[in-house]
């Protein structure tokens, strides 16, 4: 369902995404792990036509996002790592307005919108301000208005941020059951640990390079620390000269 093929973005002399390859099947969440300024984002954004790549291509089931962005689109859900709402329509109002966005009936933005309110405990804010609401809250506003119109691939980019522990199992519990639906989840994270409990794949970007893909178990065996933790694994990937030493002195 999502496939990126050779995609690179450069800036002048900076190469923020180099030559980054990866396919990502349907019932599959796939984590997307890598250090700040590594190219989660930048790369996110090509994903979703926001960003012109300077060489490359993304598919979205059969569709080229950069000559069928369209079509591309109308598959794709999308969570920015920093919420973009409406602040003066209530959330129900908001996540009606992108359901009409994708031409879905009326009828079924109400009945997915009521569904979406109780699943992510949101009914009670549903008819308040989008101004009046937290991070968190304004997080699973979000996440509501990129599941309405019933995307087969949906992007997530943190996720879980500005959440609290009871919304972030409830986020988790959401993709894990998107995919069983057989639908396509990728998730840019920061929390390891999250990565490692519920996602199907990881792949681990530095430097705008993709330096490891594979399921934890298989990371396990790339690498020099076969039981080790995915933390342990990414540092080992993406720590420089001074986290290395680190890791040799604590070792010894």
């Amino acid at each position: 369902m999502l496939k990126l093929k050779n995609l690179t973005k450069k800036y002048d002399e900076c190469l923020a995404v180099d030559s980054l390859s990866l396919e990502v099947g349907p019932g599959q969440l796939f984590g997307f792990l890598g250090p700040n300024g590594a190219g989660k984002t930048t790369t996110i954004k090509m994903m979703c036509g926001l960003l012109k790549p300077t060489e490359g291509r993304v598919r979205i089931g059969e569709y080229d996002i950069g000559s069928s962005p369209l079509e591309a689109k109308a598959l794709l859900g999308l969570v920015p790592d920093t919420p973009v709402l409406y602040k003066k329509l209530t959330g129900r109002e908001f996540v009606r307005f992108v359901g009409e966005l994708y031409s879905v009936d009326a009828a079924t933005i109400e009945k997915r919108t009521g569904d979406l309110l109780s699943l992510l405990d949101m009914t009670e804010s549903a008819d308040k301000l989008i101004e009046t609401y937290s991070h968190g809250m304004k997080q699973k506003a979000s996440i509501m208005a990129a599941l309405v119109h019933d995307p087969q691939v949906v992007i997530l980019d943190e996720p879980t941020s500005g959440l609290d522990p009871r919304s972030a199992k409830i986020v988790k519990d959401v993709l894990r059951a998107l995919c069983r639906m057989g639908k396509t989840v990728f998730m840019s994270t920061h929390i390891l640990e999250i990565a490692e409990r519920v996602c199907d794949r990881v792949g681990i970007i530095n430097e705008g390079r993709l330096v490891s893909v594979g399921s934890v178990p298989e990371l396990r065996e790339q690498s020099r620390q076969k039981g080790g933790s995915l933390e342990d694994i990414f540092l080992e990937l993406t720590g420089g000269p001074e986290e290395q030493e680190v890791i040799r002195f604590l070792e010894s």
